[in-house]
């Protein structure tokens, strides 16, 4: 099976939120020299597929996209850092290609992100302005799908994009 059929719930959304804080505080702790974006993500959210399936339940998951946004600092984060965890054993199953020891079940992508798009003074149109005006790779690949956000708390299982 290629992609889960299973519903994501909310208790689904607190386990991936969870899993990708303790990727982001082991990002942190072993790269100090980008301590003061450490606790200042004004948004994390599910993004692309898994976001998709949220809303429609017919997509399917492959793996699971967490997105970490932050207001730019004088010393952006890296362009490229991607965490990879593994959800755990659940009714997911297991990740159609990357079966193997380190990750028995469907995987989360733990990606960030720092742009002066992102605002503490309205995390949601912070996100519809950096996936609608924002001309780069991420945020075009983003704006295709979906998002769901999962911090602040206020945001949790709400559709953010689509409009």
């Amino acid at each position: 099976m290629k992609r889960s059929p299973e519903t994501i719930t909310k208790s689904d959304l607190k386990k991936l939120l969870s899993l990708a804080r303790s990727d982001i505080d082991s990002f942190f702790a072993r790269n100090p020299s980008y301590k003061e974006y450490d606790g200042k993500e004004v948004i994390v959210a599910l993004c692309q597929g898994g976001a998709l399936h949220y809303l429609d339940k017919t997509t399917g998951v492959k793996d699971f996209d967490i997105w970490f946004f932050y207001p730019l600092k004088p010393r952006n984060l890296p362009y490229r850092r991607r965490g990879v965890v593994d959800f755990g054993e659940s009714k997911f199953g297991v990740h159609p290609e990357f079966k193997s020891q380190d990750y028995k079940d469907r995987t989360v992508d733990v990606l960030m992100r720092s742009d002066d798009y992102f605002s503490n003074s309205d995390p949601e149109q912070s996100i519809a302005r950096y996936l609608k005006y924002k001309n780069s790779e991420t945020s075009n690949l983003l704006s295709q799908k979906a998002v769901i956000g999962m911090y602040p708390e206020y945001i949790f299982g709400k559709k953010l994009w689509p409009p």
